[in-house]
């Protein structure tokens, strides 16, 4: 399924189901961290690289918020990079899923059979909930998931 050619009419996100809108609170929240850890310059010398390393990688959360979907087709969780499908999570490997912080969700973990995923949260979290909720509601959830 990966490296569908551009021609082929399923090779656009949303053409199997649903696509969250991306968020992109997060990271200007981690830019405006970045920039905020300039105050420690009175008191830490090293400030101006904490917060360059920082804002550098709020950029590069905002170019991935930019270029990267993710869709809840009916079988599997595809992840986008415009045209492209650069990966398949099928719902039957899936043993669990939680978003963290329920007021301000920011990250997103879930296991797979083989593997453990932790993702920032690029896309809207109301959405992503319901779409979880909907096509993983049959499949145990991760410890407190329901009430992240």
């Amino acid at each position: 399924m990966e490296g569908r050619p551009m021609d082929d009419p399923l090779s656009q996100p949303g053409s199997q189901g649903v696509v969250l809108a991306p968020r992109y609170g997060v990271p200007i929240g981690v830019v405006g961290l970045g920039l905020g850890c300039l105050a420690l310059l009175p008191v830490w010398n090293g400030a101006p690289w904490l917060a360059g390393v920082v804002v550098v990688f709020g950029l590069f959360l905002l170019l991935q918020t930019a270029l990267l979907r993710l869709e809840f087709a009916p079988e599997a969780l595809l992840v986008w990079r415009q045209t492209s499908l650069l990966r398949r999570f099928p719902y039957t490997d899936w043993l669990g899923w939680k978003l963290f912080w329920p007021a301000l969700p920011v990250l997103f973990y879930f296991r797979e059979q083989r593997s453990i995923h932790l993702l920032p949260v690029l896309f809207d979290a109301t959405s992503l909930r319901e779409q979880l909720d909907h096509h993983l509601s049959a499949r145990p959830s991760a410890p407190d998931a329901s009430d992240a």
